[in-house]
C-alpha cells in the first residue's frame, strides 16, 4: 500500500488530499509513523524524529496522531479484497503481503501486468487506496520490485531481467542485510548486490557468518525457493507509547496504562483469540526497562479485566522513577475464552488519586494532559455529524466536519466546554 497511514488520513479528511500530512508522536521524541508522498518530497520519511520532518516540511505541514483502530480496520478491507483474487496471503504487516496465485505460473510479462492491474483495481474499488505491486520470480525481487513501484505502480521483473536488475542494486536492499552487515561488507569493498553475488563462499561464511551468510548470497545470485504461505497466529498482541514528558506520578501512569491497554485489547479483538498472561513495560528515563506479569486462571477477552490486570502491575514512579514509555501486551493467547466468576473482584482496581481526573479520559492524549480536545481527534455534532479536531485553546475548539463521502467539509469554532461535541469512534469517518 502507498504511503497507508497518511493515504488512509487523506481518504477519510477530503481536506488533507494534496497536502503534506505527517502521522506520528506530537511531542519532543515523537517519531513519523507514515508520511504522505507529499510530505516525502521535501525529504521527511517513517522513523524520522518528528520535529525534523515538521522542520523539513515547513509551515505547510500537517501533523495527525496514528488512528490505529482505523489502519487495522482498513487493512483488513484490503487484505479481504486481495484474497477474492488470492486465497493464500503471507501478510507482513498492516499494508504488505506476498501473494503467489497458481494462475501465474508461467506467465509472460504481460500477463502478469495485467493480473497485477486487475488487483490494483480491486483495492482502490473495495477501500479507495492505492496499492503498487512488484512480481518475480521469488520473494526478494518481488519485493524489490514492489519499491520500484512506489508510487502507484507496478515493477514486474521477469527472470531474464533479474540479474540485471539486481545486480546493480545496493547490497543494503537485500532483505536481510542491516546496517551492521552493510558497514562489515563495505569494509570489503562490497556495495551493491552483484558484488555480493561474486564474493567467494569462504569469504561470505567469513564476514556473515555461516547461518546468514550463505542464505543471504543465494538470494543475492537469484536463488529464492521459499514458498508463500499464511504466517503462524501471533504469540501475542502489544502496544506501547513513548511520552513526550516522563511520567512522573500514579496518577498519569494509571491513565498511560489504560490507554496501552485499551489499543492493545482492539488489536486482541481484530485477533479473533482470548489472553490469559497480561505484561506490563514500562521503560524509565535512564532508558531502563522493567517488565511485569500476571497470569489469569482463564483465558478472557474481557477489557476491564485485562486493564485491572495490568493496573495491578503498576509501580509508583515516585518510587521508580520517572517513566518515559508504557506499553501492555498479552499473551498465552487462545482461541477459548472463559467469563469469570466474580467480575467484580478481576475488574478491582486501587482508588484513583483524587488529582481532578474523573473526566472522561477519552479525550485525553496523553498521561497528564490537560488539553480535553486534541487536534486529530475525531468528534460527532447532532447537527453537524462526523468531524475531527483541527486545533483546540484558549477556550475555543475548531472542528472539520467532513468523512470519506462528503468531500472537503466545513470548519467551526465552539465554545470548548459547551458545545454538544462527543468523541467518535474513527470507524465513522469511512462513512
Amino acid at each position: 500500500m502507498d504511503a497507508f497511514f497518511a493515504s488512509v488520513e487523506q481518504l477519510t479528511r477530503p481536506t488533507l488530499r494534496g497536502r503534506p500530512v505527517l502521522v506520528g508522536g506530537l511531542g519532543g521524541r515523537g517519531v513519523v509513523a507514515g508520511a504522505s508522498y507529499e510530505a516525502r518530497a521535501f525529504g521527511a520519511r517513517s522513523a524520522m524524529p518528528m520535529h525534523q520532518a515538521r522542520r523539513l516540511v515547513g509551515p505547510a505541514a500537517v501533523v495527525l496522531p496514528p488512528r490505529g483502530a482505523l489502519y487495522g480496520h482498513m487493512s483488513g478491507q484490503v487484505f479481504d479484497a486481495l484474497r477474492m483474487k488470492v486465497p493464500v496471503l503471507e501478510q507482513l504487516s498492516l499494508d504488505e503481503a506476498f501473494g503467489e496465485p497458481a494462475e501465474l505460473a508461467g506467465a509472460g510479462k504481460a500477463e502478469v501486468e495485467r493480473y497485477c492491474e486487475d488487483l490494483r483495481a480491486l483495492v482502490m474499488a473495495e477501500t479507495g487506496l492505492v496499492a503498487s505491486i512488484g512480481a518475480g520470480g521469488g520473494k526478494q525481487v518481488a519485493k524489490i520490485a514492489s519499491g520500484l513501484a512506489k508510487p502507484n505502480g507496478i515493477t514486474v521483473v521477469s527472470p531474464d531481467a533479474q540479474q540485471g536488475l539486481m545486480g546493480r542494486l545496493p547490497v543494503r536492499k537485500l532483505w536481510g542485510v542491516g546496517p551492521v552487515a552493510e558497514e562489515k561488507l563495505r569494509r570489503l569493498g562490497i556495495e551493491t548486490i552483484e558484488a555480493l553475488a561474486s564474493l567467494p563462499d569462504a569469504d561470505v561464511v567469513s564476514v556473515l557468518g555461516a547461518t546468514v551468510g550463505p542464505g543471504l548470497q543465494r538470494l543475492a545470485r537469484g536463488i529464492d525457493d521459499r514458498p508463500v504461505a499464511e504466517r503462524a497466529d501471533a504469540k501475542q498482541v502489544s502496544a506501547e507509547s513513548t511520552y513526550a514528558q516522563d511520567i512522573v506520578t500514579m496518577g498519569e501512569l494509571r491513565r498511560a496504562i489504560e490507554a496501552s491497554a485499551a489499543a492493545a485489547h482492539r488489536r486482541l479483538d481484530r485477533d479473533g483469540r482470548a489472553a490469559r498472561t497480561v505484561v506490563l513495560k514500562l521503560r524509565k528515563a535512564d532508558m531502563s526497562i522493567v517488565t511485569r506479569s500476571l497470569t489469569l486462571q482463564y483465558a478472557t477477552t474481557d477489557l476491564q479485566i485485562l486493564t485491572a490486570t495490568a493496573l495491578r502491575q503498576a509501580i509508583d514512579p515516585l518510587e521508580l522513577g520517572p517513566v518515559r514509555l508504557v506499553g501492555v501486551s498479552f499473551g498465552s493467547l487462545t482461541v477459548a475464552s472463559q467469563g469469570s466468576l466474580f467480575p467484580e473482584l478481576d475488574q478491582g482496581v486501587p482508588e484513583m488519586e483524587d488529582d481532578g481526573t474523573a473526566e472522561d479520559r477519552s479525550y485525553l492524549p496523553a498521561a497528564g494532559g490537560e488539553t480535553r480536545w486534541v487536534p486529530g481527534l475525531d468528534v460527532s455534532h447532532p447537527e453537524y455529524g462526523h468531524g475531527w479536531v483541527q486545533g483546540a485553546g484558549h477556550g475555543v475548539v475548531t472542528v472539520r466536519f467532513e468523512t470519506r463521502s462528503t468531500g472537503p467539509g466545513p470548519s467551526r469554532t465552539f465554545d470548548d466546554t459547551n458545545c454538544d461535541l462527543v468523541a467518535a469512534d474513527v470507524v465513522d469517518s469511512l462513512m
